[in-house]
């Protein structure tokens, strides 16, 4: 039973709502399923001192102490290369030493994303790790590659990302033959700046994807495409006006239904549909940020993140261990 868990190193010290929120989110990942074991990594005192409140498996829950805490404040080189009893550090040799078989973390984003490349280290063959994030569309959800890792990419590294994205959404989510589109700002071949205009043809040229050209940012709701794929300055816009407008457009409706008697009756009428409506807009149903390409899975989720998150953070990680994702990128990017 042991060999068949997925094993998860969890930073339960980052983030505004540590360590509450994660240690509760680590418990509903592991009362949710019984594929999970966690290791909580931070301050060994105040950890157990917060699962106290929590009713679990005790076996499947673990401990691990750490020292240290990275924060916001800190150079995220210096803290990964001094802090090197901090929980985000000793979460990450975990699944270096393969203790774990992937990191969760809310912390700061530039330290997991230099410790990632640093501790866990890239694929050989892999030129830059990209963060991943779904998003949602009209039907579903979408991959957006790459969200914030790589601002400065080349057309190479965009053909990657291509790759390790439609892998992962087909073997991690079942999605056959994703649609693969690149960001752009019209649909012609020869529009954009000038990666999009060196990497469109290389897309082109791939057979192991199926690409089926630009996609405009107004078509990404609108489940055009599985994979998006722009360099991380371009995916960060895209990704926070996502998240400003979803919280927006839930709060509009709110206030809405709230504003007279007969549109709270309609409101009640619509509650269970409009519930799960609004609940696709959240980001909080779609877990972290998988950052691909690397000897193991680190997901990065949101710094304010609650239970919720934390805990499909933590679950996703089922999927990416049982289809061998780390194998699959090796076999797939090595040889091409």
């Amino acid at each position: 039973m042991e060999n068949e868990l997925t094993k998860v190193s969890v930073d339960a010290m980052g983030g505004d709502n540590a360590p509450l929120e994660i240690v509760k989110g680590a418990v509903e990942a592991v009362n949710e399923s019984d594929k999970i074991k966690v290791f909580l990594v931070g301050k060994e005192e105040v950890l157990n001192e917060t699962l106290k409140s929590f009713e679990y498996d005790k076996s499947r829950i673990e401990v691990v102490n750490a020292t240290e805490e990275i924060t916001c404040d800190d150079s995220p080189v210096a803290a990964v290369r001094t802090k090197t009893d901090s929980s985000i550090s000793v979460a990450l040799r975990l699944v270096k030493e393969g203790q774990a078989d992937a990191f969760v973390s809310a912390g700061s984003t530039g330290a997991v994303l230099v410790g990632a490349q640093l501790i866990v280290g890239k694929i050989k063959g892999v030129e830059r790790s990209p963060l991943a994030p779904l998003i949602p569309t009209r039907k579903g959800y979408a991959l957006l590659i790459d969200c914030g890792a790589n601002v400065d990419a080349r057309s190479s590294h965009l053909v990657q990302f291509a790759k390790m994205g439609s892998i992962y959404m087909r073997d991690v989510f079942g999605i056959k033959n994703p649609r693969v589109a690149i960001v752009n700002v019209g649909l012609e071949e020869e529009k954009g700046n000038k990666l999009v205009k060196e990497t469109y043809p290389l897309l082109k040229d791939c057979d192991d994807i199926n690409f089926i050209g630009s996609i405009e940012a107004r078509e990404i709701p609108n489940d055009f495409a599985d994979v998006i794929v722009c360099d991380a300055f371009v995916g960060n816009v895209i990704l926070k006006l996502y998240e400003g407008l979803g919280k927006t457009l839930i709060g509009m409706v709110k206030e809405s239904i709230k504003s007279s008697f007969i549109s709270k009756i309609g409101g009640l009428l619509i509650k269970k549909k409009l519930k799960m409506a609004l609940a696709n807009m959240s980001s909080d149903a779609y877990g972290g940020a998988p950052m691909l390409g690397l000897n193991g899975l680190v997901i990065k989720t949101h710094g304010s993140s609650k239970a919720i998150e934390v805990k499909n953070s933590i679950l996703q990680c089922i999927s990416f261990k049982e289809q061998n994702i780390t194998e699959k990128f090796k076999q797939n990017l090595v040889q091409n």
